[in-house]
Order: structure tokens, then C-alpha cells, then sequence
């Protein structure tokens, strides 16, 4: 493959002098010079999709629609005529540029509503043109001296009527319509959307909720609704021909643009609203626990109907793919184990920990039955059993515990032991009840329950059929099994995990198939802390690069887990020092000494060139050290070195901010306003102009692109 070393950057992150608040679509041509200049050759996006009221660019409310909030709008053709003789538009554009002076973080709430504001103010102003009720004033008439004391002045362009204009309108849009099929679902959702106060379409009148395709073309057609749904129509065919100028001119430069195509949409989603069958909504996907989530991870986003989207020739993805390759060369399979098999939870569940995959194989009741798991037994593994005295230690009353227990379980013979009933089927089930008087003692009593509600070694997922519990080992039940008894459930259990890994690959192939063959775009897979035997065959066989993050990229099953030599890693791969859920080079540094010294240790031995200039895992972190990590990082046997902007900048310490956590991007499972806001702290043309800082740069870039062999 052809080696290649490039930048990420999220699109607002760009700064130019025209960039109002946040970064635009055409900044991207100012970052395509300043990559040239720097011999980078692949600037790599985060999602640009359109997220409403979330600033994640990971939660998206269209799989297909561009954020408005990459919109440059006084790069909009309607600008200069509505700034010129609209006094309220530019008062209100006046107003927006002084109200957002450069800060390192940028107000995503604030600066979205101010430019969807002032779209509106622009696309009302374009109305009443096309209406003819605009009135302009007339310029005072000149004196035949003063004309012809004027130097001549380039042919004005003669102004279109408002039939004129109409007509343009209409015929500019229905094309953009036509060649865009997702975009009347969109306009008619974000219309009502917007009637909703933006609430979500689970909320809007019954109405609504629940229209098929059909319905909502019809509602498409009303022309009652033209003007609003138009506006939408307006703002997506602005972005597309802003980012199509801005891509276009990346590819001029002989530069890749990496785009990000992220796995899960959002349930409030123009998608999951209007293709309801290419959703499960009844499970919600996640990640299942780890060490530093014991629960799991709840995403609360919809799973796939995938035998929906294959009945269908999988063209919804089909199209999605072929949408973004107007764009990029290449694209991000954002969770590519998601393809795979996706972790989902039951609608209803507060977290992820009583999740499972899907696919899955199930193990029936009939084969543990012949290991001597009897109906008891089974019970026993399978259902919560509660004793009495957890409640009575949080009541310090025995017929009030009892009397809180019969509101949600069935006593078990005559212990003082119970199982939830039928009825409570998710914890969500139980935290809904009131079950004590005492505000404090009802949430302790409800989470002694969800926490008792977990407690289970398997889940029957279907009638007399059964899954292990992620995290079995913790169970009360597993436990109290004798030695032998859980050697026979282990035995079982890797005999089924042996045919769910059938079941995946099988998925993965017939999945990323038609996704990653429909364009010529290159796949690149997100596939960190992914241990299935059978993935990197299915990448490979698809042509798919795989992600080395360095810092994690370690035989972590090797006694003081080392670092996986730079030459060992696979042509087929993406090699990245940090990613936009990590912490910094510079945080990762400062921050995780034994990492560092690992680090240090490995390339001593492996990067001979830069012996001289090795730190000391000690030192604070500043350009030296930031060179010495991207020239040793530089020689990875990856065909792609590509990196986040911040890293690159480290290599001049005047670019650093004062708060090296306002460097980061996003801190995962974390919903804050800190969260994808990040900004570069100086303009793109400043940083380029910086000869020193790109020579660095360059330099970094050489290592790697120039080279050609690996140690055998």
C-alpha cells in the first residue's frame, strides 16, 4: 500500500479569520494548504452529520443530512444581497460575530441556535424576494457629471425577477430533491421537530409518531407546509455544495479526505422515525462490563433489524456509503465489532450488565439438563433470589421488609427467600415503584433490588434456552456451584462460544460486504479492545485497515504486557498516537508514567536512530518529547500514520494551551458542554505560516512515508 501520513481534526475545530464561533465546511480548504505545506496526505473528519441538539458527533440525527452548523454563511449566495438591504439579518449577523469572539472551547448550544437562527432570518428574506413583496429603495439618481467622473465599473449582473428567482429556486432544489431520496423524510421530521419544541418523535401527538412512508410523502406534498419543509431542503443543499467545494479542493491537492461513518444512529433520528424496520427498538445497544465500567456501557441507541436491511438488498447502507463518497476517499467504520455482533440490552434496563450479543447462540435447557442441571438448579442460575434480610437491614423492620417484597416478588415455598415476579422485567420495572415512605430509604431499598436484580450466572433469553451472564463469575449462584459443577458449565460455554464466532463471521461477511464493495472509498476500521478470532480474517479478506492506537497496542498477555514493536504492526493498518476519546499525547505523558516507561523501553530497542534523543520518563512533557514520540512512532509498519492535530502541534511548544485539558476532546461516558468543543488555539494560516512547526512536521512525515522495508 502506499504509505500515507495524515491529521484529524473535527471539522469545528478549524479556525480562520472567516470562521464565525465554530469551524466550517470551507475552512477545510484552508487546512488542505496548511496539510500540503506539511506534507500530510490524509486529513481525517469526525461525523459532520447533522445531531440537533447533541453536541456528540457520534449521535446522529440523519445517517445522511450535513450539520447546519457547518454552514459559512456569508458564503452563502443569498448573503450579500439580504446583508445589503435586510437591516434585521444584519443586525442579527452583526450581533452573532461580536457575541462569539475566539475561545478555546466554543458553546455548542449557543452558537448552533444563533446560526439556525440567522438561516432562517436568510432563507425568509429569500421568500420574500421570490414572493415580489420585497421592496428595495431606489439609489438617488446621479448627475451626468458625476457618472461620467467615475471610473467604469464591471457590468452589474442584472437581477433576477421574483419568477425568475422562483424558478431558480425551484429547479436548483428539485434537482438537489432528486438526486437526494432521504432528503423529504428529513425535512418532514426536523418540520415537526421543530413544532415539537424538539422533542423527541416518542413524545410528539400519536398523529405523528407512527406515520408510514407513504403518509409522510403525502405530508411532503402539502403544499401548507412547502415553505417550512423547503427551508430544511435549502440548508442541506447549501452544505452539501459548500462541503463539495471544500472536498473537491482536498482531492486537487492530491490529498485523502477520511471521513467517519458512525455504526448507531440515534433512536430520536429521521432514520428510526421513518424506516422503523431497519431498527430494533425493543433493545438498546452497549458495550458489555469491563474494568472501568462494571455495568456496561448503555448507549441507548436502537440495534439493528439486519435481516430487514438484507431482505432489502441493504440499500439504506448502500446508499449511505455512496452519499459520503461524494466527500472522501476513505471512510471510518466507527464500532466496527458492532457488524459483528452488537452488545444490546433490553429496553428498560438502566445499564448494559445484563446484556448480551446478537447474534447469539443459546444453550437449551435439555443440554444442561444431561449435565445434571435439573429444573432446581436452573432456577437457581437463572433467577434473582432475594433474601429477607437484604430489605430488613435497610428497614430495621421485618413485616415492613416482607410487606415491600410482596409488592414485586413471589415468596419461594416458605423461606424467607423471594424471586421478582413475571411482571418486573427490566430493572427500570423497579426503580418506576414507590416502595417506602422514606425518600432515602426508597432509593437505597431500589438499588439493594436492581443490584440483587443482576444478580443472576445466566439469563433464560427465550423459553427453555439460555445465555451466560457477561460477568457469571461475580454471581451469587456461580459461587455457591461445586468445582465440578462449574467445570461442566465452562465446558459448555466454550463450546457455544465456538458457534456464536460461526455466527459472526458469518454476519460480519454478509454485512460489510456490500457496504465496503459499493464505492471505491478505502475502509478503515475502528476495532480497539476487539479480541475475535475471526476479525482480522474478515478485514483482511475485505480490503479493511485496521486501527493501531499505540499506547494500547501491547501483548497484554505477556508478563509486564509490552509494546508491540512498530515494525510488527501490519501493512493493513492505520497507526495513531491518540484518538478522540483518549487523553492527549501530552495528557498521556504527564499522566501514566508506567505507559510512558513501557513505551520508552520498547523503542530503545527498536528506534536506534533517535537513542540519542530518548527522554527520561520523568521529564514534563514539551517539544522534545513530543518529537522524540512522533519520529520513534513514525517508523510503524503501518501503511497510515495519522494522527490528531494537537499531537502534531506539541511540536512547538507555543501551541500548547494553558489547560492541557482543553486540548482534549471528548471524555467518555461523560455528557457535559466541555464534549466535542474543542478549538485549534491558533488560525490555520498562522500555524502555517510557522516554518518551524511544519519543517517539524515534515520531518515526521518523511520518517514514515520513506519507509520502505520492515525488520524480518
Amino acid at each position: 500500500m502506499e504509505r500515507k501520513t495524515g491529521v484529524v481534526i473535527p471539522l469545528s475545530a478549524l479556525y480562520t479569520k472567516d470562521c464565525v464561533a465554530v469551524g466550517d465546511f470551507l475552512a477545510l480548504k484552508d487546512f488542505a494548504d496548511f496539510a500540503q505545506k506539511a506534507s500530510l496526505s490524509v486529513i481525517q473528519l469526525l461525523p459532520v452529520n447533522d445531531t440537533g441538539t447533541q453536541s456528540s458527533p457520534y449521535s446522529g440525527l440523519s445517517a445522511y443530512a450535513l450539520h447546519p452548523l457547518y454552514l459559512r454563511i456569508a458564503a452563502l449566495p443569498e448573503f450579500d444581497d439580504a446583508y445589503k438591504h435586510d437591516k434585521t439579518f444584519a443586525a442579527a449577523y452583526r450581533a452573532f460575530k461580536k457575541a462569539f469572539p475566539y475561545t478555546p472551547r466554543f458553546d455548542y448550544e449557543q452558537v448552533l441556535s444563533k446560526k439556525i437562527e440567522l438561516l432562517h432570518l436568510l432563507y425568509s428574506y429569500l421568500e420574500k424576494k421570490m414572493s415580489g413583496k420585497l421592496k428595495k429603495k431606489k439609489a438617488p439618481a446621479k448627475t451626468e457629471e458625476a457618472a461620467k467622473s467615475e471610473a467604469p465599473a464591471e457590468e452589474e449582473k442584472k437581477e433576477l425577477t421574483p419568477d425568475e428567482l422562483t424558478a431558480k429556486f425551484n429547479s436548483e432544489t428539485g434537482a438537489f430533491v432528486r438526486a437526494n431520496k432521504w432528503v423529504p423524510y428529513y425535512a418532514v421530521f426536523k418540520d415537526l421537530k421543530d413544532s415539537a419544541s424538539q422533542a423527541s418523535w416518542k413524545n410528539w401527538p400519536e398523529e405523528f409518531r407512527h406515520l408510514t412512508r407513504k403518509q409522510i410523502m403525502l405530508r411532503w406534498e402539502n403544499r401548507a407546509h412547502r415553505s417550512s419543509h423547503y427551508f430544511f431542503v435549502w440548508c442541506q443543499m447549501r452544505a452539501h455544495e459548500q462541503f463539495k467545494e471544500a472536498a473537491d479542493y482536498v482531492k486537487e491537492k492530491g490529498i485523502t479526505l477520511k471521513g467517519d461513518l458512525p455504526v448507531l444512529l440515534n433512536d430520536d433520528s429521521a432514520d428510526c422515525w421513518a424506516w422503523p424496520e431497519y431498527f430494533n427498538q425493543d433493545m438498546k445497544a452497549g458495550a458489555p462490563p469491563s474494568g472501568d465500567t462494571p455495568l456496561g456501557q448503555n448507549w441507548g441507541f436502537p440495534t439493528y433489524g439486519w435481516k430487514n436491511i438484507a431482505a432489502d438488498n441493504f440499500n439504506w447502507w448502500k446508499d449511505r456509503v455512496r452519499s459520503a463518497a461524494q466527500y472522501y476517499g476513505a471512510f471510518r467504520i466507527d464500532h466496527i465489532l458492532g457488524f459483528f455482533r452488537i452488545w444490546c440490552v433490553r429496553k428498560g434496563e438502566s445499564t448494559a450488565y445484563l446484556g448480551h450479543t446478537e447474534p447469539y447462540a443459546a444453550i437449551s435447557r435439555e443440554t444442561l439438563e444431561k449435565e445434571g442441571f435439573d429444573t432446581g438448579r436452573l432456577n437457581w442460575l437463572s433467577k434473582p433470589h432475594i433474601p429477607t434480610g437484604l430489605i430488613e437491614d435497610i428497614t430495621w423492620n421485618h413485616d415492613e421488609a416482607t410487606d415491600i417484597l410482596e409488592q414485586l416478588c413471589d415468596r419461594v415455598g416458605t423461606e424467607e427467600l423471594w424471586n421478582f415476579k413475571k411482571e418486573i422485567e427490566t430493572d427500570g420495572d423497579i426503580y418506576r415503584l414507590t416502595l417506602s415512605s422514606d425518600g432515602g430509604k426508597d432509593g437505597r431499598i431500589k438499588e439493594a433490588l436492581a443490584a440483587k436484580w443482576r444478580d443472576r450466572a445466566l439469563i433464560e433469553i427465550t423459553p427453555d434456552n439460555f445465555i451466560p451472564v457477561y460477568s457469571y463469575r461475580d454471581s451469587t449462584a456461580w459461587k455457591s456451584l461445586s468445582w465440578d459443577e462449574q467445570q461442566k458449565l465452562q465446558n459448555i460455554f466454550a463450546k457455544n462460544k465456538e458457534a456464536e464466532n460461526a455466527l459472526w463471521k458469518k454476519q460480519a461477511l454478509d454485512v460489510l460486504t456490500p457496504i465496503c464493495k459499493e464505492t471505491g472509498m478505502t475502509a478503515c476500521a475502528e476495532d480497539l479492545g476487539v479480541n475475535l478470532a475471526c476479525m482480522p480474517e474478515v478485514l483482511n479478506s475485505l480490503d479493511i485497515l485496521s486501527l493501531k492506537v499505540i499506547r494500547w497496542n501491547r501483548a497484554w498477555e505477556k508478563d509486564g504486557q509490552p509494546y508491540v514493536p512498530f515494525a510488527d504492526y501490519p501493512e493493513t493498518s492505520v497507526c495513531t498516537t491518540s484518538v478522540h476519546d483518549s487523553s492527549t499525547l501530552r495528557q498521556w505523558w504527564n499522566g501514566e508514567k508506567d505507559s510512558v516507561r513501557a513505551y520508552l523501553s520498547m523503542a530503545a530497542d527498536k528506534a536506534v536512530s533517535y537513542k540519542d534523543d530518548a527522554p527520561q520518563a520523568d521529564a514534563p512533557f514539551d517539544e522534545t518529547v513530543a518529537a522524540y514520540c512522533l519520529k520513534t512512532s513514525a517508523q510503524t509498519g503501518s501503511a497510515w500514520f495519522i494522527n490528531p492535530l494537537q499531537d502534531y502541534l506539541y511540536l512547538k511548544e507555543d501551541y500548547y494551551k494553558e489547560n492541557p485539558d482543553d486540548e482534549r476532546i471528548n471524555v467518555p461516558g461523560s455528557v457535559n458542554s466541555f464534549n466535542w468543543t474543542y478549538r485549534m488555539p491558533y488560525t490555520i494560516s498562522e500555524i502555517a505560516k510557522d516554518k518551524l512547526l511544519v519543517s517539524r512536521i515534515k520531518e515526521a512525515a518523511k520518517i514514515h512515508d520513506e519507509q520502505t522495508g520492515r525488520e524480518s
